[in-house]
C-alpha cells in the first residue's frame, strides 16, 4: 500500500515538474484595432492591464490613425497586420486603399461579407467577380502602410478569414509575407486555435468557459485564442450588422475577460505561459 502511495506521489510530482518545464503556451489575440475609438481604447487596456499578448490592426479602418498613435505609445505591444477586404458594419464603413474595383460596392466601400450571407444577399466577396490582382494590390498597400507607420510588425492575420478564401489567396499572402520580410508566417506553426469551452453570452459565461478551455491545453504545446475587445459605450452601441446586434455588450465582456483577476489567477494556477506572435520565431528555431 505504501509503495503504491509513494509511486502515486512520484507520478504527481514528476508530472508537475514536466509541466513547469514544458508549460502549455497561449497567444491571446485581440482583433480589429481601428474599427472604432472604443475598440482602440479597449485593445490597449487589455494589453496594458490584462492577458492580451498580440493586437491586430485593420489598416484601411476609420480609426487607424489613432491606432498608430496608441501603438507607438505602447512600443512593447506585439502587432499584426489584420488584412481586410470587407467592411461589415452598417453604420460605419471603410474603403480600400487602392483602386481595386472588384472588391468595392457601388458606393466605393468594401463589401460587407466574405462568404454568402442571407442578410446581405449578393453582397459578399465570393458572390462577386473578385480578381486576384485586386487582392494583391490591396494587400500590398495595407502591408506597406502598416510597416511605414508601425515598423515593428511581427505577423499577418486576416479579417473575417479573407486571406484564406482560396489556395491562390493563401499562396499570395505567404508570398507577400516573405517578400516584405514579415517575421512570422501567415499560417504560424502552432498546435491549434482554441475558443470558449461553453457559453459566452455574458461576462460570467466567458470567464467560466475560458477557464474551462485552459484545462484542455496540453503541456509543451502552443495555442492561439482570438476575440474582440470593446467598451459598452454609446459609440459601440451604434455599431452592428444584421445578426450581430449586441456588439457593445458582447465586446465589453471580452474586455472584462481579458482584464479579469480571476482569469489571471487561473492562468497562473494552471501554469499556462502567455506568449506573443513574435515569440514563435524563437520557439520554431
Amino acid at each position: 500500500m505504501k509503495k503504491s502511495l509513494y509511486f502515486l506521489v512520484f507520478v504527481i510530482l514528476s508530472t508537475r515538474a514536466f509541466a513547469q518545464k514544458n508549460p502549455p503556451r497561449l497567444i491571446v489575440r485581440g482583433d480589429d484595432m481601428g474599427y472604432s475609438h472604443s475598440g482602440n481604447l479597449a485593445l490597449i487596456k487589455c494589453f496594458k492591464e490584462g492577458i492580451q499578448t498580440s493586437i491586430e490592426v485593420i489598416v484601411p479602418s476609420p480609426w487607424f490613425p489613432e491606432a498608430v498613435k496608441l501603438l507607438n505609445e505602447n512600443p512593447t505591444a506585439d502587432v499584426g497586420i489584420h488584412l481586410a477586404i470587407t467592411s461589415e458594419w452598417d453604420n460605419v464603413k471603410w474603403r480600400p486603399l487602392t483602386d481595386c474595383s472588384s472588391l468595392k460596392d457601388s458606393d466605393g466601400y468594401f463589401l460587407p461579407m466574405i462568404y454568402p450571407n442571407k442578410n446581405y444577399p449578393k453582397r459578399s466577396v465570393i458572390e462577386n467577380d473578385w480578381q486576384l490582382s485586386d487582392i494583391e494590390k490591396e494587400f500590398r498597400a495595407q502591408i506597406e502602410m502598416a510597416m511605414k507607420k508601425i515598423p515593428r510588425i511581427s505577423h499577418i492575420s486576416s479579417h473575417m478569414g479573407c486571406a484564406g478564401i482560396t489556395e491562390e489567396v493563401k499562396a499570395l499572402t505567404r508570398k507577400l509575407a516573405k517578400e516584405y520580410k514579415i517575421p512570422i508566417d501567415p499560417e504560424p506553426k502552432v498546435d491549434g486555435y482554441v475558443s470558449y469551452d461553453g457559453p459566452r453570452k455574458t461576462s460570467g459565461d466567458k470567464f467560466n468557459s475560458f477557464i474551462k478551455m485552459l484545462d484542455k491545453l496540453e503541456a509543451g504545446k502552443t495555442y492561439i485564442f482570438v476575440d474582440h475587445p470593446g467598451l459598452d459605450d454609446a459609440e459601440l452601441k451604434a455599431i452592428s450588422h444584421i445578426g450581430y446586434e449586441n456588439v457593445a455588450e458582447d465586446r465589453q465582456g471580452v474586455t472584462d475577460l481579458f482584464t479579469s483577476n480571476k482569469v489571471k489567477a487561473a492562468i497562473k494556477e494552471k501554469g499556462v505561459q502567455l506568449i506573443a506572435y513574435r515569440d514563435l520565431a524563437t520557439l520554431q528555431k
